[in-house]
């Protein structure tokens, strides 16, 4: 007598005892791989929530499942991390540590309650600032001088020479502490941390002219 094809809630089931069965229903039944419970819960949730880290590999690298796949709350498998080795697995298989769920936590924000993980959650604060520091030198030349990020559309700046006495004001530092500050925040590659980038950009240029030369008046020099 045949038996029934397994359901994503019989897999469900066996994750936390028999996670070496999972991928051999898999092989015969792969569309189960990226299915959810009724309350969106994955196989990708479970691995990382019972700490299986062959499990949740083969699920994203071989089965394909995307790893951002979130539950009913809207909360991917970072969310579920209670160590930091999974934690580093997942954003190493491309889970993104500035998505946050529908009360609009990321998972650093909501694993650093003590009752949830905070070592967790220090380690994901850790590799967001990492993460700034690297874009922030990325812009920086061989000397170590900074580049300013790109212009905004539709602007232009021509680069040519001029005289000691045109140069002008000396850079605005309050600019600089506005970038640098803007560069540290764990947002800052994500859509709302490059949206005010492109803001503050846009600002520190609005004085210029359609031949990229800024009146005298409004002028200002950016490092």
């Amino acid at each position: 007598m045949a038996h029934p094809p397994p359901t994503i809630d019989r897999l469900l089931n066996l994750v936390p005892d028999s996670p070496a069965a999972v991928p051999t229903h898999l092989e015969a039944h792969p569309h189960l791989a990226a299915q959810q419970d009724a309350h969106g819960y994955s196989l990708v949730h479970a691995a990382t929530s019972y700490n299986h880290l062959a499990l949740l590999r083969a699920l994203v690298r071989d089965y394909h499942v995307d790893p951002n796949i979130t539950d009913e709350d809207g909360e991917t498998a970072l969310f579920n991390a209670e160590t930091v080795e999974m934690a580093r697995e997942l954003l190493q298989l491309g889970v993104r540590k500035e998505a946050r769920n529908d009360e609009g936590q990321t998972a650093a924000e909501k694993l650093a309650d003590e009752d949830e993980q905070p070592a967790v959650a220090a380690f994901l604060r850790e590799a967001a600032e990492l993460n700034a520091a690297e874009a922030l030198h990325a812009n920086g030349d061989a000397n170590g001088v900074d580049r300013p990020p790109p212009m905004p559309n539709g602007v232009q700046v021509n680069v040519g020479t001029m005289q000691p006495d045109e140069a002008g004001d000396e850079p605005d530092p309050e600019f600089r502490r506005r970038i640098e500050e803007l560069a540290a925040r764990e947002d800052f590659e994500g859509e709302e941390g490059q949206r005010q980038l492109r803001d503050l950009i846009t600002d520190a240029v609005s004085g210029l002219t359609q031949d990229g030369q800024a009146p005298a008046s409004s002028r200002r020099r950016l490092e």
